[in-house]
């Protein structure tokens, strides 16, 4: 059996970590279809990987294997996990990266790895994607069967991204998410939590963040006005705040973590 392998990473592409993976996986399995999601996750940032792999893993076929290597405990008492749901397995570190997997999937199975000789020896303390993740990848795309790499565990490290709080009278205030590349604000507010606002015709409404204020929900990027800040229902399910080719995050004056306060008049 082959499995397609992913990859998310915090590695970027300047040094030879991602290719390091990749040469141990094609040493274990050189038949391996190896799949790149992300090696631009900011360092240590397990929450923008968190959100990464959740946008992306349900988009491969079934039987999947999706390495996500952002470890800042790397040689701590972390422990490696694999998980096993009902289509796709995960190789990743017990450090919550994984948490809106589980949030999405009904039956979860975790295991901490612990079958040391599906590692490279010796193991170093400082590049665990290479000596553990990478190889247990690459020996479940072969076929070992994850029952085998370790006890089930019942306490996975995860945490919750904070729902939007409603404050009454058509006011909720929300929160930033992250930023993507074209600058664009993720919010944590999803179409149930607003449903005025798509409604049709929409109510007039306030969105305020940092030193901008929206009033137009836009269908698509496009349909922006050039410097127009506006809100658009974003692919990943969040509300987005945007502008048509240029940065909201810039224009607005806000970031990762801003407050944004959504006002129904």
């Amino acid at each position: 059996m082959q499995r397609l392998i992913t990859l998310t990473t915090d590695f970027g592409a300047q040094d030879h970590y991602v290719g390091t993976m990749k040469g141990v996986i094609l040493g274990i399995n050189p038949a391996a279809q190896i799949v790149d999601i992300c090696h631009g996750v900011p360092a240590f940032d397990v929450l923008e990987a968190a959100l990464t792999i959740a946008q992306a893993y349900s988009y491969f076929p079934s039987d999947s294997v999706h390495v996500v290597v952002v470890d800042p405990g790397v040689g701590s008492q972390r422990r490696p996990i694999v998980v096993s749901t009902g289509r796709h397995v995960f190789v990743a570190p017990d450090n919550g990266v994984l948490s809106l997997v589980f949030a999405r999937e009904e039956r979860v199975m975790v295991r901490h790895i612990t079958a040391l000789h599906h590692f490279l020896q010796p193991v170093s303390p400082t590049f665990h994607g290479r000596d553990i993740f990478a190889p247990v990848a690459a020996h479940i795309s072969k076929g070992v069967d994850p029952t085998v790499l370790g006890e089930v565990i019942r306490d996975p490290v995860r945490f919750a991204v904070s729902p939007p709080k409603s404050e009454g009278d058509g006011r909720l205030r929300g929160v930033v998410l992250k930023v993507d590349k074209f600058g664009n604000l993720v919010t944590n507010i999803r179409p149930t939590d607003v449903p005025q606002l798509f409604a049709s015709p929409a109510p007039p409404f306030r969105i305020v963040v940092g030193k901008g204020e929206i009033r137009s929900l836009k269908l698509t990027f496009a349909e922006g006005s050039p410097g127009e800040p506006f809100a658009v229902l974003g692919s990943m399910g969040f509300l987005e705040l945007a502008v048509n080719q240029a940065s909201a995050a810039h224009t607005l004056g806000a970031g990762r973590g801003s407050e944004v306060a959504v006002f129904i008049e």
